[in-house]
């Protein structure tokens, strides 16, 4: 059976449907860890790769999307409306509320303006949409369950062993161990505070990514460590290694992930010691052309905002990805009001990061817009069962189509690149959000996002394939 034909989905008119559903996307550890370089992934990258730096994001708690990015929808899926402005060329419904910007009144607002921030309706023929990714595309129902839908959206399965982070971190191991074989250092992938990002199990606990739970570096001490003498850190090592050698062979690679973290931390003191790191410390010293003052001015001070903050500053040093949550969007009850305000966050984030990416100067040649790629989901959309809330002026979650679909936004210079700007794939009914035909899995996102790292997947979710005939 071939993909519904549509005038908005044409461009994906030759991907057949059961294609389309097959489509599937820890401490630091430099650890003697055994691999095989495949010459043949890395002779492909550059024509599969094109993004150096991932910022992924979770609207947590799980997330109304048809009252943001498939607001083109009945009024019991989106009650705020859509936006009566938005950027010319753009096809995926932007709701109403990403139209809020009260950040930009009054003389702050003028100062942001200056800083090049917009409402996001402004760029939104910069983003472009998967309205239609689900965690089982060929499962009855949806997952509305906030712990299997969680661990659907963290591994990619239920009781899933290793996250997606550390696949990436296992993916980019070749890339990580030549730099560091040419003397040069190369960050892992990055999780900020939390820890279901963070599994990893057997060979690939040493490669979970390093979790930070504050938003920042500033208590760690790392230049003591020059001050230690010589026979103390051998004895240091020899213990490492007599309590690895005690060890039963399964949990072998959990320790050496311990001993590779004591030796990163000693490789890694001179990064983590970086004034660029101190995202707090109000500095006016422009570092890729833009100063940690600035960006707290365009980004704010919420939780958020700090991570995203210290995420672009994880890119100055390769860090290939960086994952952090956004908001609380888990609301049975307050939806009606207080939904407005988290968007409002949100907004500022997407706003924050689209004019400060186009700012910095990246070392590769160009700017940071050019070489990252934005990308947003949660772990299952938000319902009301046929009203615009339900009694407590919330929504719920359970097994419907409105629960079912997550529709990720993504924007960056690869989406521009390759003509998916303003574009949205898949298509939902209004009346009832019946897919087009064209439905992707959270797997085959994921080995996507990994393709565009250039990091190998071939380990993981062989049943799904990247989504090949978008990017």
């Amino acid at each position: 059976m071939t993909t519904k034909k549509t005038q908005k989905t044409s461009p994906l008119a030759t991907l057949t449907r059961r294609s389309a559903l097959r489509l599937g996307l820890s401490a630091v550890a430099a650890a003697p860890t055994l691999w095989i370089p495949k010459p043949l992934y890395a002779q492909q990258c550059t024509g599969r790769g094109g993004v150096k730096h991932l910022m992924y994001i979770r609207l947590s708690g799980g997330f109304r999307f048809t009252t943001a990015f498939n607001g083109a929808v009945a009024s019991e899926f989106n009650p705020f409306g859509v936006a009566s402005d938005v950027a010319a060329g753009t096809e995926w419904g932007p709701s109403k509320l990403l139209d809020g910007a009260p950040w930009l009144a009054g003389d702050m607002g003028t100062q942001l303006k200056n800083l090049g921030m917009r409402k996001v309706t402004s760029f939104s023929n910069e983003i472009a949409v998967l309205a239609t990714v689900d965690h089982e595309p060929f499962a009855g129902g949806a997952d509305g369950n906030h712990g299997t839908g969680l661990e659907r959206y963290l591994t990619g399965y239920v009781g899933g062993e290793n996250s997606l982070f550390t696949m990436m971190h296992y993916g980019v191991r070749d890339r990580i161990a030549a730099a560091a074989a040419e003397g040069r250092i190369e960050l892992p992938p990055f999780v900020l505070g939390s820890t279901g990002m963070a599994k990893g199990n057997g060979k690939y606990a040493a490669y979970r990514p390093p979790l930070v739970q504050g938003d920042n570096f500033e208590d760690f001490a790392f230049s003591s460590l020059d001050k230690v003498p010589a026979w103390a850190l051998k004895m240091a090592e020899d213990s490492d290694k007599g309590m690895r050698d005690r060890q039963m062979l399964p949990s072998q690679s959990v320790v050496d992930a311990y001993m590779g973290t004591r030796e990163s931390t000693r490789k890694f003191a001179d990064i983590f010691n970086s004034e660029a790191l101190r995202i707090n410390n109000n500095s006016d010293e422009e570092i890729d052309g833009i100063s940690n003052r600035r960006l707290a001015t365009m980004f704010g001070e919420d939780g958020a905002a700090r991570r995203a903050r210290l995420a672009l500053r994880l890119f100055k040093f390769g860090a290939p990805a960086v994952y952090f949550d956004q908001g609380g969007y888990d609301m049975h009850s307050g939806e009606e009001t207080g939904l407005p305000g988290g968007i409002n966050e949100l907004n500022r984030l997407l706003s924050a990061l689209n004019a400060s990416l186009k700012v910095m100067q990246h070392p590769m040649g160009g700017t940071y817009w050019d070489h990252t790629l934005v990308v947003l989901g949660s772990e299952f959309g938000r319902t009301t069962r046929g009203n615009k809330f339900n009694s407590a002026k919330g929504s719920d979650h359970g097994g419907d189509r409105a629960t079912r679909w997550m529709s990720m936004p993504m924007m960056g210079g690869v989406i521009d690149k390759l003509g998916m700007a303003g574009k949205q794939y898949g298509h939902t009914a209004n009346s009832d959000l019946k897919d087009d035909g064209l439905v992707f899995s959270y797997r085959s996102v994921a080995k996507t996002l990994m393709d565009l790292l250039c990091a190998d997947h071939s380990e993981f979710f062989p049943a799904d394939d990247p989504l090949m005939n978008i990017f």
